[in-house]
C-alpha cells in the first residue's frame, strides 16, 4: 500500500520541495496539487522532478479549488480533462476532483458522465472526493443515518456517494468538517475506494488537515480498517504545514505522519 506526500503539504513552498522532501523521508509517491505554482502546471517540468529525485506521481489532483478556477481553464471540464492528460503522461493512475460548484451548472449537468467517459478512455480512476460545507463558524451541519444533509456550495451534497461514482477520495480533514463519521463513509464507499487523502481534524467548521494523531478523527482505526480489507489504493499524506519556520520543522512535522500512517497501516496478525 504505497504513502505518498501531496505537494500541497508543503506550501507555500513549490512542488520541486516536494519531491525533494518524499526522496528525503522515503515516501513512497508525490501526488501533485496542481494550482498556482507554474512547475506544478508544467508535465515536464513534473517528469523531470520525478526522474531527478527518484519519486514517482502516483496521483494528479485537478485544479479545482476556488483559488483554481483560472488555472490552465476556466471552464472545469477543461480543467479536468487536462488533469487526466497530465495524469497519463506521468505514469499516475489516480486524478483527484472535487464535486461541481452548484454555480457551475453545465458542468454538474454533466459530471458523472463526463467522469466515466474519461475514465473509459484514459484507463485513469477519476476519483471523487468528499468534501465539507462552508459553512459559519459555530453553527452546525444536520446529519441524517450519518449523510450530510444541510446547505453547501457543491452539489447535490459534498458527499459523492449520494451520486454514486466508480472511484472515491475518501478525505478524513472534509469529514471533520462535515461532522461525518468518517468509519460510514469509508465503508460506504469500500468498494470503489480508489484514494485516500490522510490527515486529522477536529470538526471545527474548517478545513484543517493536521498530522494523524493530532486531532479526533480515527486514523488509527481508518488504518487498520484499509489493512483489513486488502485496500490496493495510496494513501496521501495531506497535511498542513503552513506553520513551519524551517525546513527542519516542515521536515519533522511529514516525518511524524509517515511514521503514524505505515505504523497504523501494518496488518494485524490473524489467527
Amino acid at each position: 500500500m504505497p504513502v505518498g506526500l501531496s505537494s500541497a503539504s508543503v506550501w507555500p513552498q513549490p512542488a520541486r520541495a516536494a519531491f525533494e522532501m518524499a526522496a528525503d523521508l522515503g515516501f513512497d509517491g508525490v501526488e501533485v496539487m496542481v494550482w498556482a505554482d507554474p512547475v506544478s502546471q508544467d508535465v515536464g517540468a513534473l517528469r523531470r522532478l520525478s526522474e531527478r529525485y527518484g519519486v514517482p506521481v502516483l496521483s494528479v489532483h485537478a485544479p479545482c479549488l476556488l483559488i483554481t478556477q483560472r488555472v490552465w481553464s476556466a471552464d472545469p471540464e477543461e480543467r479536468l480533462r487536462r488533469s487526466v492528460v497530465a495524469a497519463s503522461e506521468l505514469g499516475a493512475s489516480t486524478v483527484v476532483v472535487h464535486p461541481p460548484f452548484r454555480w457551475q451548472r453545465r458542468y454538474a449537468e454533466r459530471f458523472g458522465e463526463l467522469v466515466a467517459e474519461l475514465e473509459e478512455t484514459s484507463g485513469i480512476a477519476v476519483a471523487v472526493e468528499n468534501m465539507y460545507p462552508l459553512r459559519p463558524p459555530n453553527s452546525l451541519s444536520r446529519l441524517h443515518n450519518g449523510r450530510f444533509n444541510g446547505l453547501s456550495a457543491f452539489t447535490p451534497s459534498p458527499d459523492p456517494t449520494e451520486v454514486g461514482y466508480r472511484n472515491y477520495t475518501l478525505d478524513l480533514s472534509h469529514a471533520a468538517a462535515a461532522h461525518m463519521d468518517v468509519i460510514e463513509l469509508f465503508k460506504r464507499m469500500k468498494d470503489q475506494l480508489a484514494h485516500v487523502h490522510f490527515a486529522d481534524g477536529t470538526g471545527a467548521a474548517r478545513d484543517e488537515h493536521l498530522v494523524p494523531g493530532q486531532g479526533s478523527q480515527p486514523c488509527a482505526e481508518l488504518c487498520e480498517a484499509l489493512a483489513a480489507e486488502d485496500y490496493r489504493g495510496a494513501v496521501v499524506l495531506e497535511v498542513n504545514t503552513r506553520k513551519a519556520r524551517t525546513v527542519q520543522e516542515r521536515m519533522a512535522l511529514l516525518a511524524e505522519s509517515l511514521l503514524f500512517t505505515r505504523r497504523h497501516l501494518e496488518p494485524l496478525p490473524r489467527g
